[in-house]
């Protein structure tokens, strides 16, 4: 059985490492695939937007089944033209990938359909949205519209913050047509918490929570990335708690696309915060978390291609979705300067790994068949173990095995998470 993976990251290397479990599957096709994730697939070169290319190789190839992992592709429809030419895919159609492709379109729906989140404004015009910055309360999240790489969010403290990001979005485009219309949404306080889900449209199973770690450096300080760390489970999410996002949350969010006409087949991801009034969503994304999936696959229990198959074809309640009872870490190790400027093409050498451990691939590449850095991130170190402060303490042993000339990581990842245990 042939797979094709669309996608060149840290999370395609743990759903392709993840996958390869499963003994039916002859090959794993990933598009671009990188440098690292070479190792675990044939890397193809076709990039993840390049929807006519994508098609285009999965006819060729014949491939069997395909994952579009990342944001960019769903969004613009490469489910829809895979299941065109017949391919089956993991993933939401576009006008479902849309709850992730459109923050106002998110927003509005939570509010049409009673799903509980932060109250909100939205503005397509400058002026207009400079004049409620007068007078708004701070502080105040103002989000991008569409899709900015997990960068389309800032918390703004001051009113002067507010006008410089707006400034920032809707005239000077620092995220492009993203920042043609944004959110400015109100400041929520609690635990933050990220929840993946597998769903068909019908049925919702929830995966292992996690806790991601976005600021730049330890303490939680310095500008947003893309992710610095994550450790799963999130000891803030109780079995109380996940009962009441799921009858208030999850199960509304599948109803409420369904009404829709947008039914959500494949991974939704909620970013929720628990606040002092009660679980709020803070953001859906239509896919697999990064780095929330380096830390969530690898305890995984159950068949990962079984699941994606029977959320295909809408069968996910007839199939076992289990994960262990461990815990579960992964540190970044990212080019010194990340999210800023950062030098690339260093050679990167990667520690040997047991059967509980991982190195997922983010941003490398191979030159003259050396594997280099081609990235901010360059890869996550995991590790699972029976405990998270183990987890912790074995992550941080691989990342220290991992070598290339500007490595840079925190030393704090997980510090939160085990201070709530406590």
């Amino acid at each position: 059985m042939k797979l094709m993976v669309v996608g060149g990251g840290g999370r395609e290397h743990a759903i392709i490492k993840t996958l390869k479990k499963n003994p039916e599957i002859t090959e794993i096709y990933a598009l671009p695939g990188n440098g690292g994730i070479a190792a675990d697939a044939t890397c193809v070169d076709i990039g993840a937007k390049d929807i006519a290319g994508i098609t285009a190789f999965a006819k060729e190839n014949r491939v069997d089944f395909a994952v579009v992992a990342p944001d960019d592709p769903l969004v613009l429809g490469c489910v829809d033209a895979l299941e065109e030419i017949g391919v089956p895919c993991f993933g939401p159609r576009a006008n479902a990938a849309i709850i992730e492709g459109s923050k106002v379109f998110s927003k509005n729906l939570m509010k049409k359909y009673g799903i509980p989140t932060a109250s909100y404004e939205v503005f397509t015009d400058l002026d207009v949205a400079l004049a409620y910055a007068e007078t708004c309360p701070v502080p105040i999240v103002v989000k991008a519209d569409g899709l900015a790489l997990g960068k389309g969010v800032l918390i703004c403290e001051t009113r002067d913050d507010v006008k410089a990001a707006l400034r920032s979005m809707m005239e000077d485009k620092i995220f492009g047509a993203s920042g043609s219309s944004v959110v400015m949404e109100e400041f929520l306080t609690g635990p933050e918490v990220s929840v993946l889900a597998f769903t068909d449209g019908n049925v919702v199973r929830p995966m292992v929570s996690s806790m991601d770690h976005k600021r730049a450096h330890d303490n939680d300080e310095g500008l947003n990335t893309g992710g610095m760390g994550t450790v799963a489970p999130n000891p803030y999410y109780t079995k109380e708690i996940a009962d009441v996002c799921m009858e208030t949350i999850f199960l509304p969010t599948i109803a409420a696309m369904n009404a829709e006409g947008r039914t959500f087949k494949g991974c939704l991801y909620f970013g929720l915060m628990l606040t002092p009034s009660g679980p709020r969503v803070i953001e859906y994304n239509c896919r697999f978390g990064d780095p929330e999936t380096q830390v969530v696959l690898p305890l995984l229990k159950s068949d990962l291609y079984t699941i994606m198959k029977a959320v295909h074809d809408g069968t996910l309640a007839d199939v076992d979705v289990t994960f262990s009872e461990g815990a579960a870490c992964c540190v970044v190790c990212a080019s010194d300067g990340y999210p800023g400027k950062y030098e690339t093409g260093y050679p990167l050498t990667l520690p040997e790994t047991a059967d509980d451990e991982a190195v997922y691939v983010a941003g490398a590449k191979l030159k003259d068949g050396v594997l280099v850095t081609g990235g901010g991130r360059v890869l996550g170190a995991v590790a699972v173990r029976e405990n998270l402060g183990c987890a912790i303490e074995a992550a941080y042993k691989v990342a220290d095995g991992v070598q290339f000339e500007n490595k840079y990581m925190r030393r704090d990842i997980g510090k939160r998470a085990m201070a709530a245990n406590k």
